[in-house]
């Protein structure tokens, strides 16, 4: 990859090395995850050069790969983690507790429990709550520790209805009651370290101004109330191109307007990007195991599908493919379809040379919510996901077997 490439902000599915993946593919077989950790720390660097004056949090559940987690934390950054079982990924990769970050969401009794349990034996992990119930929860459980409250300021954005969650009333607190929770839970015993709230994911365009409001509004709040704050998190949500003729985020005056809309106050900015940072780092390998002439188009059968990559059934999301194939053949439409039972298993209609059974295809973009929303459905088991960093290449996640589809089944032992 030549050093142009390395210091652009966006990788392009063109950009990638076919030899590479088609031998990556021939080795691990397919469908097959790949990412390119040199890729994620070069992500990661830029994004923290925009903002020198920030904590970068990396939104763990965009891609949850140890290996990610431990390149991004050797680089610097801080993890952000949804659930339990994010924090337990987070440290059992050796993420350093206090830059470890448990924004729950509605959590359950279990995760509650486990974030408590880890808090007594690392003190410094920040547990932020979304609702007032929480708050009282935590107490219940004698946790006073490092809190984080969650507001929701009333405004969202994002690339799909279903991902925007600044003005979503499952999440967080309204705004206007935050100051005198803030200053209860001070009160209470507290150690309040800071306020948090998110607008959506993948905020690019005119999205962008959702995003400066929603920035604008907690700069406000940090300069209202009345407890001292560590820092302001105002989310992430980042977006990428996914269309070849999309631009890429001008993440410089996106850091300029950010800082702008905060204005003065106290605290350290955080920002949480998640899929900035791990998105064009990863593409998806599937082969061609149907083609199937209808009329003068055609429907490709690959063996990857909406349990492998869910983002197209679950969002209409587009995803660039290419063919991976040296042979010379003229470009043919070719509806991309998988392997499921189900009309929404699809991941769209492209101009691909001719696809032949046992062509390489590949799904660009798919670093980001690819193998982390990868399900069993149709007991289809879930791909292996292969690290490659520079000219070495290891695999991370096994391919599942047929055998996992049952391991954890067991005989009924009626009572």
């Amino acid at each position: 990859m030549s050093s142009s490439v390395r210091s652009s902000p966006i990788r392009r599915l063109a950009e990638w090395d076919t030899a590479r993946l088609d031998e990556l593919a021939s080795t691990h077989d397919t469908p097959l995850y790949v990412t390119d950790l040199e890729r994620v720390r070069e992500n990661y660097e830029r994004m923290s050069g925009a903002f020198p004056d920030a904590s970068v949090m990396y939104a763990a559940k965009a891609n949850t790969a140890k290996a990610v987690l431990q390149t991004l934390a050797e680089a610097g950054a801080g993890i952000e983690c949804a659930s339990a079982g994010e924090v337990e990924r987070a440290l059992s990769a050796g993420c350093a507790p206090e830059k470890v970050q448990y924004t729950a969401v509605n959590p359950p009794e279990e995760d509650l429990d486990y974030a408590v349990s880890v808090s007594t034996e690392h003190p410094e992990l920040t547990i932020t709550a979304g609702a007032e119930d929480t708050i009282s929860r935590l107490t219940e459980r004698d946790f006073f520790g490092r809190l984080c409250l969650r507001v929701n300021p009333g405004v969202g954005a994002g690339h799909h209805e279903k991902v925007s969650t600044g003005a979503n009333a499952k999440f967080g607190v309204p705004i206007d009651r935050a100051p005198s929770l803030l200053a209860e839970a001070d009160e209470a015993g507290f150690e309040v370290v800071g306020i948090h709230a998110h607008a959506g994911s993948g905020i690019r365009g005119e999205d962008l101004s959702a995003h400066r409001e929603l920035v604008s509004r907690m700069g406000d709040l940090a300069r209202e109330v009345d407890v001292d704050l560590e820092f302001v998190d105002i989310g992430g949500g980042f977006g990428v191109p996914y269309r070849s003729e999309e631009e890429s985020l001008d993440l410089t005056a996106v850091a300029e307007t950010t800082r702008e809309a905060l204005g003065e106050c106290e605290g350290t900015l955080v920002v949480e990007p998640g899929r900035y940072l791990v998105a064009d780092a990863g593409v998806l390998l599937t082969r061609v195991n149907t083609v199937k002439p209808i009329g003068e188009e055609r429907v490709v059968g690959v063996d990857a599908g909406m349990t492998t990559l869910a983002r197209p059934a679950l969002y209409d999301a587009y995803h660039e493919i290419r063919s991976v194939v040296s042979a010379d053949r003229p470009d043919a439409t070719a509806t991309v379809a998988g392997p499921i039972c189900e009309s929404g298993d699809v991941f769209g209609t492209y101009e691909l040379p001719a696809p032949e059974r046992g062509d390489l295809l590949a799904v660009g973009n798919a670093g980001a919510y690819g193998y982390e929303m990868a399900s069993q459905y149709n007991s289809r088991p879930r791909p292996a996901t292969v690290v490659i960093d520079g000219e070495r290449s290891a695999v991370d996640r096994r391919r599942e077997t047929l055998g996992d589809m049952t391991r954890l089944e067991q005989e009924v032992a009626w009572l």
